[in-house]
């Protein structure tokens, strides 16, 4: 047996594989630690950013509820907002036809007035030329003598009182 070039190889092989054992083992366990604390590194950076998206989801909803509370108020005060124009617009509306129609009533009767005194004018102008021509026709030179001077003195009596 110890003699065997054979048990000698497989002692050398056997002292070779103890020797190397110990580095390779710790070439290996070194390795595997370095690649262990790679991926704990990985799976810490995963968590962090998971918890860095989930903070930042949580922003972002907080924020849309936010906005669509904002949207919700501004849209319910643009309605309010706009009943209360409507009701100054009718408000006006309403003062802008009472005073045209007052307007409108004034110049009417102005108008009438106007027709009045023309239809007045009219009529006196017509009265007293059918008077003329009447009293031109019917009376002779001393009738209208006459009736000058009475009406002188009814003038003359009218303007003394």
């Amino acid at each position: 047996m110890f003699s065997d070039p054979q048990f000698w190889v497989a002692i050398a092989f056997i002292i070779f594989i103890i020797a190397i054992f110990n580095p390779v083992r710790k070439i290996l366990n070194s390795s595997l630690d370095n690649k262990i604390n790679e991926i704990k590194e990985s799976i810490k950076e995963a968590e962090d950013l998971k918890k860095d998206t989930e903070s930042i989801l949580n922003e972002i909803v907080k924020r849309q509820n936010a906005v669509e509370l904002e949207i919700k108020e501004i849209h319910s005060n643009s309605k309010d907002r706009i009943k209360i124009l409507e009701s100054q617009a009718q408000i006006k509306l309403s003062e802008q036809i009472s005073k045209r129609e007052l307007s409108a009533k004034a110049k009417i009767e102005q108008i009438v007035r106007d027709t009045n005194l023309l239809i007045q004018k009219h009529i006196s102008e017509t009265a007293i030329n059918a008077t003329v021509t009447i009293l031109e026709k019917k009376l002779n030179s001393d009738e209208k003598q006459n009736l000058i001077n009475e009406s002188i003195k009814e003038l003359e009596s009218v303007l003394k009182n």
